[in-house]
């Protein structure tokens, strides 16, 4: 029983169907609950970890110590916590022809998540508006909010909650809605019952390992970052190792690939959120249009977009891989010319490889 004003109480189970009734209102596509245990998550990040999988992402390790894995205790992070609320918000847009970008090499591909609104900012303001609410019909409770801002097991959570299955793609899947949400957290020392987990739903489809441009999913259930789009477009910070520029495409921010495959995503709903519409055109831009942009084009334009996170030069060493890998012309050129005597290193470099796919170099300044 929860207490609540004025002494009444509420059973978890009326509370849990007020907080799904409230996280809808608000926005969110479904919500479930969970423990804390997260044992067989951590079980396969321990092995990832070891293996060196996460590659730069050292964030990704600074949590585990011989103490324990700060990710896999959810205690560490609130002390109290007693049950996890999970919400999952859908992103993918209505606009946004994924085959059509890949398809025009002259074109910029952009992950499907990041052509609108930077999604932290929002789903933590949602999430606080969900706590108050609770707070608002039973009293006051311990509680921290969560969205991708802390060590947070996130899909194990949400698995446990029954939001759905972690996919061979490890991305977690609901046989409604895919894999296109972002999911969010709160951590509550409220006495909730947990949801039935999701049993998984891939079999032997492989779809999503065929798919991988770089064969960055080495193996079910296993990727390896160093050699994922994601990670080499938004993580690395030095050079894309040049095996693997090819293979980018035309991908300037993240890929869609092992989504765009998988069967589940067939019929995943679009987002009812407006912010997650595509911003400044991106969905539709050209290569060359984007890598005229100044510095200050760049941090005005993506202003509140993740984009922007990266930085100007590694939005242009991106991009001059694309256009390296871009159907040869003079308007290709020229733009890469136009960037290579650019100020940094990293960005020169990439410019410098691209014109070489072109059989052209760079000229003197």
């Amino acid at each position: 029983m929860v207490r609540m004003h004025g002494g009444d109480q509420k059973n978890s189970a009326e509370l849990k169907e007020d907080i799904r009734r409230w996280s809808r209102e608000l926005g969110f596509d479904a919500v479930g609950f969970s423990g804390t245990r997260v044992d067989a998550a951590e079980a396969n990040l321990m092995a990832w970890l070891a293996a060196g999988c996460h590659g730069e992402m050292d964030y990704m390790a600074a949590h585990v110590t011989d103490a324990g894995n700060m990710r896999a205790l959810p205690t560490e992070l609130m002390p109290g916590t007693r049950s996890i609320i999970t919400v999952r918000m859908n992103y993918r847009p209505v606009a946004a022809d994924s085959a059509a970008a890949l398809a025009d090499g002259e074109r910029a591909f952009i992950s499907r998540y990041a052509l609108g609104r930077d999604y932290h900012k929002l789903l933590r303001v949602r999430l606080q508006q969900l706590a108050d609410r609770i707070t608002a019909e039973i009293g006051q409770f311990a509680y921290r909010v969560f969205t991708d801002s802390a060590p947070v097991m996130e899909i194990g959570l949400a698995q446990n909650s029954g939001l759905g299955w972690r996919g061979k793609h490890t991305l977690l899947l609901d046989r409604e809605a895919g894999s296109y949400f972002f999911l969010g957290e709160i951590f509550t020392d409220l006495s909730l019952s947990p949801d039935t987990p999701v049993t998984d739903h891939c079999g032997t489809c492989s779809a999503c390992i065929e798919a991988c441009p770089t064969q960055a999913i080495v193996a079910p259930y296993r990727i390896d970052a160093r050699r994922c789009i994601s990670y080499l477009s938004i993580e690395l910070k030095g050079s894309i190792p040049e095996p693997l520029r090819l293979p980018l495409g035309n991908r300037i921010y993240g890929c869609d690939d092992c989504q765009l495959a998988c069967p589940w995503n067939r019929f995943a709903p679009l987002t009812r959120e407006s912010d997650f519409a595509p911003r400044r055109d991106l969905d539709q831009a050209r290569l060359v249009e984007l890598f005229a942009w100044e510095e200050e084009d760049f941090n005005e334009r993506l202003a509140g977009s993740p984009i922007r996170r990266i930085g100007y030069p590694r939005w242009l060493r991106n991009i001059a891989v694309a256009l390296g890998n871009a159907p040869s012309n003079n308007e290709v050129i020229g733009a890469l010319r136009s960037r290579a005597n650019h100020a940094s290193a990293l960005v020169r470099e990439h410019v410098a490889w691209a014109l070489q796919r072109h059989g052209s170099v760079p000229q003197k300044a």
